[in-house]
């Protein structure tokens, strides 16, 4: 009796926790306000080769709002949120004053099914201004043309069998036009490696992929992936420590597409892990950007699961490039 006391207590606060309102969006206020944090109050750095150069936590009335689970940098140079209800969150750098921001639904499809909007990650073709996206319900990849032309959808037959709720989580699109993507989900209950595809082309002109598997450190799982200049990614990885209310940890990974091997592991060198005095949240979206001075910079996003305990915050990281071999453009240190 006492242990079904407990587990009922503990279903009701997970609920609370994790609410989520299920009446259609009625409130579409787009105002979006960025609180920016003290960076100055958080040391240590997440890593020897990162420095948070900006954090800010976002907010609105607003029912679009809230839910970011992908982030891109647009050629224009503002940032595209998608989120895992079919919004999108368009906003200028906040680092450089108060920031521009523009919500909306991401192809026009009011629905609140949300196992037909459920983005996890994308990719974009700078240089076309192609869009790739992830569904992790459906176990889909979507793309977009840059004027809007599309969309156009694949469902994988290698991806067939990935779990609907823990599907394609993380994607990126390479420099030479190859694609990674990683499932979410295990081999087992008590391994860490989990399916992944590497694409030779575009997924959605039927490229046929290579199976392999990525294993992410102990309880942790991939969340979004980020093509570096030098050809290697970025791997953000997350850990839910407690349900209620929910708590986690994250770390940023680096790993170099050349040591993928047909049904082998492949895996990161940890380079940053994510605590306290540095916010920590529900970290999905992950974008590279190269500044003005050539620096590379890293932005991240957390989904607030649009839970009363959760917030949407926003990192930029300064990757310290000390090593850096003169000649080598953009090419991030080890």
């Amino acid at each position: 009796m006492r242990r079904a006391a407990i587990l009922a207590l503990c279903a009701i606060l997970l609920a609370l926790s994790w609410w989520r309102s299920a009446l259609p969006s009625q409130n579409h206020d787009g105002a979006v306000r960025f609180t920016a944090l003290d960076v100055s109050a958080m040391p240590p750095a997440p890593g020897s080769q990162f420095a948070v150069a900006g954090a800010w936590v976002l907010a609105s009335n607003g029912d679009d709002f809230g839910g970011y689970s992908a982030l891109e940098v647009l050629p224009t140079g503002h940032f595209l949120a998608l989120s895992d209800r079919g919004r999108l969150l368009i906003f200028s750098d906040p680092s450089l004053g108060a920031p521009l921001a523009r919500m909306g639904w991401f192809l026009a499809a009011d629905t609140q099914d949300k196992r037909a909007v459920d983005i996890e990650d994308s990719t974009l073709d700078p240089a076309r201004g192609m869009l790739w996206v992830s569904y992790e319900q459906r176990n889909a990849i979507v793309r977009v043309g840059a004027d809007r032309t599309g969309p156009h959808t694949v469902r994988p037959l290698a991806m067939r069998d990935w779990p609907e709720n823990r599907g394609p989580e993380a994607m990126t699109r390479l420099a030479d036009g190859r694609f990674i993507v990683l499932s979410e989900s295990g081999h087992g209950w008590f391994d860490t490696s989990g399916p992944a595809l590497l694409f030779p082309g575009d997924p959605v002109e039927g490229a046929v992929p290579v199976s392999f598997s990525f294993r992410a450190p102990r309880f942790f799982r991939p969340t979004a992936m980020a093509a570096l200049p030098d050809g290697r990614v970025l791997i953000l990885v997350r850990r839910l420590l407690w349900p209620v209310p929910a708590r986690f940890s994250a770390r940023l990974l680096i790993a170099d597409p050349r040591d993928i091997r047909p049904g082998q592991v492949w895996e990161g060198r940890e380079v940053a892990r994510f605590a306290a005095p540095v916010p920590v949240d529900n970290y999905e979206g992950l974008a590279v950007r190269r500044e003005p001075g050539g620096q590379i910079s890293v932005w991240i996003i957390s989904d607030d699961n649009n839970a009363l305990s959760q917030r949407t915050i926003l990192l930029k990281l300064d990757w310290r490039d000390a090593s850096r071999k003169k000649g080598a453009e953009g090419n991030p240190a080890p």
